[in-house]
């Protein structure tokens, strides 16, 4: 049986705000829906993804901003990161892992973390290898985001 990641909810704490800056980030906007004063849903999806986000009022308890290591993986890293700034996204420099592992943080503005024996070296992985290069970014909510650089992927995926 196969299962697919379809749909991720964000808990927010404005709405609008949320929507103006996932738009702005170029999300496609796919539903806005008033169901009632207590019921209201937005359903956006990242460019060229399978998997979209949704979120609103009365969609989840969760906190907002509690959401964390959500990734948008990218051909170019560089030119993502470039894209999101030109629309007027706040996203750190591009970075890799000291280690060369999974990166498991996701404060944007944390140059230098440390997340367990991890270290953040400024620049792309120095041979671009896939996996290893990243940028993070947090919608106004705190919900953070983590674009990584993937230009071949591990047999099986």
């Amino acid at each position: 049986m196969n299962m697919k990641l379809e749909l991720v909810v964000l808990p927010v704490s404005d709405v609008d705000r949320a929507r103006d800056f996932y738009e702005k980030a170029g999300f496609r906007l796919d539903l806005a829906k008033d169901i009632n004063e207590e019921y209201r849903v937005v359903h956006l999806t990242p460019p060229g993804s399978e998997c979209s986000i949704i979120f609103g009022k009365g969609m989840t308890t969760a906190a907002p901003g509690s959401a964390q290591g959500l990734y948008l993986i990218v051909t170019d890293i560089e030119e993502a990161r470039t894209e999101l700034v030109d629309r007027s996204i706040e996203v750190s420099e591009v970075f890799h892992d000291a280690g060369g592992l999974f990166f498991h943080g996701h404060d944007a503005g944390d140059v230098a973390h440390d997340g367990g024996g991890q270290e953040r070296i400024a620049g792309p992985h120095p041979e671009r290898a896939s996996y290893a290069s990243y940028a993070t970014f947090s919608d106004p909510d705190g919900n953070g985001w983590v674009l990584q650089e993937i230009t071949q992927r591990l047999p099986g995926r």
